[in-house]
């Protein structure tokens, strides 16, 4: 698939814009939809019809220099290896007329550490926006490859979705949980992975509902998990595999502090609470998982403005098993 270069332009996200890449060649599409019989197929033929009106280019974000990632390091204390590896591909890139190709991440550690937190910013610093896919939940392959359109209710997968349907050639899509999905003798939901993790044969994708050729050589691909056993060597071999470790007492603090000065940023009631978090209070918080941080701290908001206070005090978060199908604010 060709691309074209733009002059990069100021905007809001960290790294410019500075490519647009087709995704998909427009008389594949048009081969397609001239082969539909005329009564059938109506899902499939408005699909190659949105593909034709919105054209097959897409914003490809493109280093211009290194970002500051400053700020990443300190709100993800515990994610320094997986960011060094970023800050690599970028620098790779940078200043040339490559693309930004990031090889495929497995973030390897226990639940609540943070792991679809660090995808989520990694989609803000590209500024290409986040596409989960949840492997617990998948049942059959066809939620990253597509369906067939000879089935009933047959869509596109959600590669195809966040190429066609979205602004850019090279979205973030997590994988999460990809040790939880659930292989059958009949369909792998692993299967399209083969060749979507691979750059060459990435390039080519094919969805089994359109049946056109997708580039999909550009995504960011960034899989969970809590286990690899389950994960085959063929799929750990495609991917950095990267252990995130538990954050030690002091990076527990400094994520607690980062997240407590993000919610009071984020809303206009925030501005009724002390700028900064108390000792007392990231000692309670650094006790906790990073996942479960951001509730405990919305229980203590909500506590302190029911006293009257403008400081959470340890206190007003929730007790230990107390958000276990039961209120968040203290009795």
């Amino acid at each position: 698939m060709e691309s074209r270069s733009l002059v990069p332009h100021t905007s809001s996200f960290q790294l410019p814009i500075a490519n647009v890449r087709n995704v998909f060649r427009t008389h594949d599409v048009e081969r397609r939809l001239a082969k539909l019989p005329e009564k059938d197929y109506e899902n499939l033929r408005s699909t190659y019809q949105r593909m034709l009106e919105r054209g097959p280019e897409r914003f490809q974000v493109k280093p211009s220099g290194l970002p500051n990632m400053a700020g990443l390091y300190d709100e993800l204390p515990n994610f320094h290896d997986a960011l060094d590896d970023l800050k690599r591909h970028v620098a790779l890139s940078q200043d040339c007329q490559d693309g930004l190709e990031i090889t495929p991440m497995l973030l390897l550690g226990p639940p609540g550490i943070g792991k679809t937190h660090f995808a989520k910013k990694l989609a803000e610093l590209l500024g290409t926006g986040m596409n989960l896919v949840p492997m617990s939940s998948m049942t059959a392959g066809w939620l990253l490859s597509g369906s067939s359109a000879q089935w009933k209710g047959a869509r596109p997968g959600k590669v195809f979705e966040a190429l066609v349907d979205g602004q850019y050639a090279n979205p973030v899509i997590v994988v999460d949980e990809i040790d939880k999905a659930s292989c059958d003798s009949q369909y792998d939901p692993l299967g399209a992975l083969y060749s979507l993790l691979e750059h060459d044969t990435a390039q080519s994708f094919t969805d089994e509902f359109a049946e056109v050729e997708i580039d999909a050589s550009q995504v960011v691909w960034i899989t969970t998990a809590n286990d690899e056993s389950s994960i085959p060597d063929p799929i750990l071999n495609r991917m950095n595999v990267f252990v995130i470790e538990p954050p030690s007492p002091e990076a527990a603090r400094q994520i607690a502090r980062k997240l407590y000065q993000s919610i009071r940023a984020d809303h206009g009631w925030g501005q009724r609470f002390s700028p900064e978090p108390g000792d007392d209070l990231l000692d309670q918080l650094g006790q906790l998982p990073p996942r479960e941080m951001r509730r405990a701290l919305m229980t203590g908001f909500g506590n302190a403005r029911l006293a009257g206070r403008d400081n959470i005090l340890a206190c007003d978060l929730p007790k230990p098993g107390q958000n276990k199908g039961k209120m968040g604010f203290l009795q």
